[in-house]
């Protein structure tokens, strides 16, 4: 049920470093170089969908992902633990890469219109539904347990480094050559992952945790995977932390933020300041884990943190200058940075990882599925009652995240291995 096209390395009692292994750091470099494609790619995007046609139908195009992503991540999970993730990702990205540079192409020959870039946002919401779980899952095949928060963090980094350049990159590309050179350097930066996820060495599961062959059909192994973690002390109240962090972050900080710049007349400068004070915040939480390795007592510290940033988020709202909010938004940068790459790492060390596709599909549902439908809903109610009592009850809702992290003793005592 699992590949490894390369022989896996030996367990070792003390597993190398994650940030000297030259295993992990080409998994890391395909990482970061995909990823730099998603930002070129969601650009170019944007601007060829409003070249060629009205706000709303580039609207239509750019949420058109959405909904196969949503849909499809469950079943993701279910593939990524059935074939490997290392195998999954590699097709994912190879599949990505060429439906890019085919629109690349045709934009570049002709004047096809809306339908193309619809079906390009489609093709690539069905493979992110397969491609994210099976990313989740590969970095338990990597390297010791001991090391996972290590690279928790260092994917983190990656994270932060892609989406400060990967505009930028695809900004420069619209202006050299139009929507086409830009979307040709997406489905060229995505393709250099492949390569490099090739060379990358797996590891064998361990017997225990190796899938049942034979007899058991995918709805069969989903039924399973959700069993999985609905009886696991710490992964249940983890995935219902998760949900509430999330979903009382993601309307303050997304079109609550919008909201924001414009009512207290910060306008899109200010807005983009305050995103970067989250992004300094949040890079500084993975430089730390990147360096550390380990935080002791790592149940604790996500409730923790995670109820002071709901404190934060509550004071983003009330905050009347623009350099406060800044300062708000990178103390909530790097406490949501620290409470989710240590909820990341949890999830990695914590599930057996012959389950880890589903589990991260489960995660992924939540925070890029569910999450995102709360953002109409706090732009209605900003519009009925305002920005305060809105950030308010969203800071509540995240603070609840924190109270079951530190309130269900199975996640309180949880510890990453060091």
């Amino acid at each position: 049920m699992t590949d490894t096209l390369i022989p896996a390395p030996a367990a070792t009692a003390a597993d190398a470093p994650a940030h000297r292994d030259p295993n992990v750091l080409r998994w890391l470099a395909a990482y970061t170089s995909s990823m730099l494609g998603d930002g070129v790619y969601y650009l170019a995007l944007s601007w060829a969908a409003v070249q060629a046609g009205s706000p709303a139908q580039a609207g239509l195009v750019m949420s058109a992902s959405a909904l196969p992503r949503a849909v499809l991540m469950l079943g993701g999970g279910v593939i990524a633990d059935r074939l490997g993730p290392r195998r999954v990702v590699i097709g994912s990205d190879a599949v990505r890469s060429a439906a890019v540079l085919a629109v690349a192409a045709l934009l570049f020959l002709t004047t096809p219109g809306l339908w193309p870039l619809a079906l390009l946002a489609l093709v690539f919401g069905t493979v992110d539904a397969v491609f994210m779980p099976a990313v989740g899952a590969l970095p338990a095949r990597l390297t010791g347990k001991s090391q996972l928060a290590r690279v928790q963090g260092m994917r983190g980094l990656a994270i932060r480094f892609s989406n400060v350049l990967g505009a930028p990159l695809g900004g420069l590309g619209v202006a050299v050559g139009g929507a086409s050179a830009a979307f040709a350097l997406a489905g060229l930066l995505i393709a250099v992952s492949v390569p490099l996820l090739i060379s990358v060495r797996v590891r064998d599961l361990p017997a225990d945790d190796a899938p049942r062959p034979g007899g058991t059909t995918a709805l069969g192994d989903l039924a399973a995977g959700l069993r999985y973690i609905r009886h696991h002390r710490v992964l249940a109240p983890l995935m219902l932390a998760i949900a509430l962090g999330d979903f009382g972050f993601v309307g303050p900080l997304n079109v609550g933020l919008t909201l924001l710049a414009d009512r207290r007349g910060w306008g899109a400068s200010g807005m983009g300041w305050v995103l970067a004070g989250f992004g300094v915040g949040a890079g500084a939480a993975a430089l730390l884990l990147a360096v550390r390795g380990r935080v002791p007592r790592a149940g604790v510290v996500i409730g923790c943190a995670c109820t002071a940033g709901s404190v934060a988020i509550g004071a983003l709202g009330f905050v009347p200058a623009l350099t406060g909010a800044v300062v708000v938004a990178a103390l909530v940068g790097l406490l949501a940075g620290l409470s989710g790459a240590l909820c990341g790492a949890l999830l990695q060390t914590c599930a057996d990882p012959a389950y880890l596709g589903r589990v991260t599909a489960v995660a992924g549902l939540v925070s890029l599925g569910l999450a995102p439908l709360s953002m109409p809903f706090a732009a209605a109610a900003i519009g009925t009652w305002g920005l305060g009592p809105v950030y308010v009850v969203s800071a509540v809702v995240c603070g609840l995240g924190g109270v079951v992290a530190l309130a269900v003793p199975g996640l309180r005592r949880a510890e990453l291995p060091g």
